[in-house]
């Protein structure tokens, strides 16, 4: 029972903001007092609009869904946005780091899907990303690895923002071959933006 009750909280979506929330993990943690000890539970929850925006929280309490219910308001308050290709990939490849977490995430061609490990398939999902090829080559703590790759989303720059530092045009930084793309890149994350706007 506990099981399917973790499932169904995996999927959960919030209809008054379009938010999903995945779990990404349970530690039961005890504390040593004079009587025995005293268990309390710490949870990992992130958070997306599946359009571009994610963040991370956790959570601490006596009780499981008290420790769900910090985790997610903590992830919610710590949402960021993430310019996408096509909103279905990354613009470009990139490392994060996060204590003992490395990550390396590349983009991937159209149908080549979310190919990645537990917390950073988490992250992906809400995030809204269907083409990624991401690994983890530090640490495997899940706190440490959706770090590491929360790091590296926030370096990741949209040639729009590129271009308009350098005082060029999108199709002047990648080049004549995907000239039309870009542009046609760049109206796409406009419009996304004024929607988010709004």
């Amino acid at each position: 029972m506990a099981r399917q009750n973790r499932q169904n909280r995996d999927n959960q979506r919030d209809e008054q903001d379009g938010l999903v929330d995945k779990l990404v993990g349970i530690n039961r943690v005890a504390k040593v007092v004079k009587g025995g000890r005293r268990f309390g539970f710490a949870a990992l929850v992130v958070v997306g609009d599946a359009r571009g925006r994610v963040g991370f929280g956790s959570g601490k309490a006596r009780e499981v869904p008290e420790a769900i219910r910090k985790a997610t308001e903590s992830a919610k308050r710590n949402m960021i946005r993430v310019p996408l290709r096509d909103g279905r990939t990354l613009h470009h490849d990139i490392e994060g780091h996060y204590g003992a977490g490395h990550v390396v995430l590349r983009t991937a061609p159209a149908g080549t899907g979310i190919i990645a490990g537990g917390p950073m398939r988490a992250v992906f999902e809400t995030l809204g990303v269907q083409d990624v090829v991401a690994k983890s080559i530090g640490s495997s703590n899940p706190h440490n690895m959706i770090k590491a790759t929360f790091a590296a989303l926030q370096r990741i720059q949209a040639p729009r923002s590129v271009a308009a530092k350098r005082g060029k045009r999108v199709g002047d930084i990648l080049g004549s071959s995907n000239r039309r793309s870009a542009e046609a890149e760049a109206e796409t994350e406009e419009n996304t933006a004024q929607e988010a706007a709004n």
